[in-house]
């Protein structure tokens, strides 16, 4: 099983829609947990806590809904994707098949995630990677062009949130970021991820 998290960023994009197509077709062989990012609906978030100056605790839990709106989304566009939440109070098995994660207030209640804009989608994806022990973790982000730079890096660029450096040095799922547009070699990835896989 593998986590592969989609940018927000694709979301008024024609990646958005072949990235769910080739995920939908590799789910066949391989379960995938989709994780969707914030998109638009996160950047209201952003914009209403700068107008009505909120704290950032209540902003996170916004955020988190922002990324089940965007994961309702995706189940629109791809209806047999399943949908799956974590963590829930009862028995959590391995899907199969595609899946999308929706997180919840549920989510609020995990002490190592912190209620602030340093942890978005990104390290989310990581964390909820981790806890289910999966394969691989693939982050999927528009204009990503250069794989040869440490998480220090990426953080500083803004690439990935500031706090999946602390989180990536708590796991061992190997991780890689992808550019949007390289969705169709996603099956040879899958097969040799050696190029990519993020290093401290």
């Amino acid at each position: 099983m593998i986590v592969v998290k989609l940018g927000g960023s694709l979301y008024n994009t024609p990646e958005l829609r072949a990235w769910l197509n080739i995920l939908d077709e590799v789910a066949n062989q391989q379960p995938i947990i989709i994780v969707p990012g914030g998109g638009p609906f996160a950047n209201q978030v952003r914009d209403a806590q700068q107008l009505h100056q909120f704290d950032d605790s209540h902003a996170h839990h916004m955020a988190i809904l922002a990324m089940a709106q965007f994961g309702l989304l995706i189940k629109g566009i791809i209806p047999n994707c399943q949908i799956f939440y974590f963590p829930t109070d009862k028995l959590v098995t391995t899907p199969k098949g595609l899946s999308v994660w929706l997180p919840n207030k549920s989510l609020l209640s995990q002490a190592e995630i912190m209620h602030s804009w340093t942890i978005t989608s990104d390290s989310l994806a990581l964390w909820l990677a981790n806890k289910l022990n999966t394969e691989q973790l693939i982050l999927v982000k528009r204009n990503y062009l250069n794989n040869n730079r440490s998480i220090t890096e990426l953080s500083k660029l803004g690439v990935v949130d500031t706090s999946f450096q602390h989180l990536f040095s708590q796991t061992s799922v190997p991780s890689q970021i992808v550019d949007a547009q390289d969705h169709q070699h996603f099956s040879e990835r899958l097969a040799d991820n050696t190029d990519s896989i993020l290093f401290l």
